[in-house]
């Protein structure tokens, strides 16, 4: 499989199967039709075969697929078969609720360390269980629990120089909610979360759907 010729909407919407396959399974639901499943996701059932293609076929004919089976090569597709160890720096309002989010470890997140330079905030104990740490203790930290995955929440003036500290230390993977885009090695994969992006997104479908709403 090549990765680099899968499109990356084709990406975007694996989390979305991956979601409501846990739902049906949830429900119960051992197996379901691509027409079945279009419906209930609003994507066409032509749509979903292609995407399921670009990985292998899961369906058969006249069957459809496996609920818990393709839910399971989803996962495996996304990496979620395996602990995603990583570490957070921001422990502001934004990096607190992220660290807290039980549903992060249900799907194979483990924070294991957050880091923040303000000293209110150093020692503090999360509802997560975890301790704010100093971030000067970084790369110290960072020696002895090699991780190649982190997150930012940070301003965005600072953000350019913790990345690339975090990279020198062998991070290869961002997920970025500073506000500002980063120029990192192109071994490093690196996903821009802009919360006022979706936000505007959102006033504009609704705006251009309620044109007269004021």
């Amino acid at each position: 499989m090549d990765v680099k010729s899968i499109p990356n909407t084709v990406i975007r919407r694996l989390p979305r199967y991956y979601r409501f396959l846990d739902e049906l399974m949830e429900s119960g639901v051992e197996r379901i039709s691509s027409a079945e499943l279009s419906r209930r996701m609003n994507v066409t059932a032509s749509q979903i075969r292609q995407d399921l293609n670009h990985f292998g076929a899961f369906g058969q004919q006249g069957y459809g697929y496996h609920v818990e089976y393709l839910y399971q090569e989803i996962g495996r597709i996304l990496g979620l078969d395996r602990v995603n160890e990583m570490v957070f720096i921001g422990a502001g309002n934004l990096g607190r609720a992220l660290a807290n989010y039980g549903n992060f470890v249900k799907r194979g997140f483990q924070m294991i360390a957050m880091f923040d330079q303000n000293p209110e905030l150093i020692g503090k104990t999360l509802a997560c269980g975890l301790v704010v740490r100093d971030i000067a203790e970084l790369e110290a930290f960072l020696a002895e629990h090699p991780v190649r995955m982190a997150g930012i929440a940070i301003p965005k003036t600072n953000a350019p120089a913790v990345a690339e500290r975090l990279v020198a230390c062998g991070v290869k993977a961002i997920w970025n909610f500073a506000h500002t885009d980063l120029a990192l090695p192109d071994d490093v994969v690196v996903e821009n979360v802009h919360l006022s992006e979706s936000l505007m997104e959102l006033s504009y479908l609704y705006h251009s759907r309620y044109p007269e709403e004021p």
